[in-house]
């Protein structure tokens, strides 16, 4: 079944569970949730054997490769691929879906009243699972774009229409940073199709990469990409859309915008800044790692000022996402693999948080630290589940946190030893804001409201159940998910034209030396 178009499946599946769920007669609308969570673990199960497909051996290549012409007229064709980081990150994706369905069963109330509010969030959520496999597996540069641009709409409505009280505010202040950065980028498309070679497949990134660029034009183009990245990322100074957004929308949109989306602007630095503007990328290298620190300590900062959990996870992700990308602008493989698998691990730890966050949420009626405490006592499966998800946001050894930074800082200091130790500040701060977190929420007398409230039910323990197994997996057994991500590491710093940063002696080498002596 090599023959088999497995990432135009993975779009096309939960793009009919949405028209499913739109069209569902009146009297099956009660199978709602049954019908979304089918077809979500129907494309977990599609995937794997997506990866059964797979050649992890040569991860560094694109494979499952379809391409098929679109707008030929404008070389723009349906041109889908993954090497071992995109495959990567769809398949976080994926596995987060159904833990979303599964977390809004009763977030948005009935599924057969006059608003029938359940079945539109749910099929708003398999729709942008379809666009985000879609993005993660685009290889033309146009369709990417567009896929870039149509993602904002099922997230503008899953928090416009389903969000808390200023989440008009929230979804508004969202679609026009990121209409602004795509419109920019969008400039940038068209002049490096004008720069490129042209023809019926002008778009495919393969023919544009090595397009011989104006250095002045190859600088503006890497700009006009970047800042909509950034944006997406999301970045300081253009991170401010994301606590509102957090903060107003439903826990599981929060997973997906966060743990998922905002992933699009790291995967694009990777993907299309590095290999299609190689000289720029390196001429901008030395600022962006300066605001990815930033990034790290501004976010680790401002989520321990916090007083809305929404808010206080959004802050983080700023930080972690300076991570992210200060790895791979260090340009070392083994920063670039750490940032790779970062993004994965990211997604799962942050989208653990949010979803926690959420139960506590629903349970309280409010999202203010100061409105709790004291419930280690009385939910203690929440309590150590929330725990276990917190140390993974701090990246404590044995989760799968840990391995994605430590590469991350271990490879920044072969190249910018500095950097490397400022940006460790952010790992102690990152302990103060979650401890804190914990302390507040869960530590103390219980507050006489809190007394009676219920701790995790089956149905939420599948939710984050999953989650933590993941993050110990990946905490103790990195090596096949390093697999997927080294290769296109190896292949970034080729592309970008810099030499990897070896160790001078190895650890092999070394002990032998000392055996000697």
């Amino acid at each position: 079944m090599s023959d088999f178009p497995w990432l135009s499946a993975l779009v096309v599946l939960p793009l009919l569970g949405a028209v499913a769920l739109w069209v569902l007669p009146t009297g099956a609308r009660r199978h709602t949730r049954a019908v979304a969570l089918g077809f979500a673990l129907a494309q977990v199960a599609l995937v794997v054997a997506a990866f059964s497909a797979f050649d992890v051996a040569d991860a560094a290549t694109h494979q499952l490769v379809e391409t098929y012409p679109w707008i030929p007229a404008l070389g723009v064709s349906w041109a889908l691929g993954v090497d071992g980081v995109g495959l990567a990150l769809i398949a976080m994706s994926v596995v987060l879906v159904p833990l979303v369905v599964l977390a809004a069963w009763r977030e948005q109330g009935s599924v057969s009243g006059p608003t029938d509010r359940l079945r539109h969030y749910l099929a708003l959520v398999l729709l942008l699972e379809a666009f985000i496999v879609l993005v993660f597996a685009a290889r033309d540069v146009f369709l990417f774009y567009v896929v870039f641009e149509a993602m904002l709409i099922p997230v503008y409505f899953m928090i416009g229409a389903f969000g808390g009280a200023q989440r008009r505010y929230a979804a508004v202040k969202f679609l026009l940073y990121s209409l602004a950065g795509g419109l920019v980028m969008l400039v940038g498309v068209i002049a490096l199709y004008l720069q490129g070679p042209g023809g019926p497949e002008g778009f495919l990134t393969e023919n544009l990469v090595g397009t011989a660029l104006d250095p002045s034009v190859e600088k503006w183009l890497f700009l006009s990409f970047f800042l909509a990245f950034a944006i997406k990322a999301p970045m300081f100074p253009v991170h401010t859309w994301l606590p509102d957004a957090a903060q107003q929308a439903p826990a599981g949109t929060s997973t997906l915008l966060v743990g998922v989306l905002d992933k699009v602007g790291t995967f694009g630095m990777l993907t299309l800044c590095l290999p299609l503007f190689p000289n720029a990328s390196r001429w901008a290298a030395p600022v962006i790692v300066v605001l990815a620190v930033v990034s790290v300590l501004y976010g680790a900062l401002l989520a321990i000022g916090q007083k809305d959990m929404m808010r206080l996870v959004a802050y983080t992700s700023v930080s972690h996402f300076g991570f992210i990308v200060l790895g791979i602008f260090a340009f070392t493989s083994t920063s670039i693999a750490g940032s790779s698998f970062y993004m994965v691990n990211h997604g799962l730890s942050t989208g653990g948080l949010f979803l926690l966050v959420g139960f506590l949420a629903a349970r309280r009626g409010s999202q203010q630290i100061g409105d709790f405490g004291g419930l280690q006592k009385v939910v203690p499966v929440m309590a150590g589940l929330f725990l276990v998800v917190g140390l993974s946001a701090l990246s404590l050894p044995g989760l799968s946190t840990f391995v994605s930074e430590f590469l991350v800082i271990v490879g920044t200091f072969a190249r910018h030893p500095g950097v490397a130790v400022a940006a460790t500040f952010g790992v102690v701060l990152a302990a103060l804001y979650v401890l804190w977190l914990y302390q507040r929420v869960f530590t103390g007398p219980v507050r006489p409201e809190l007394a009676s409230t219920p701790d995790l039910g089956a149905r939420e323990r599948w939710v984050i159940g999953p989650l933590v197994a993941l993050m110990l997996v990946l905490g103790f057994l990195p090596g096949p998910a390093l697999d997927l991500v080294r290769p296109p590491a190896h292949v970034s710093l080729e592309q970008v034209g810099v030499d990897d940063v070896a160790p001078t002696v190895s650890i092999a080498t070394a002990g032998a030396e000392g055996s000697d002596q």
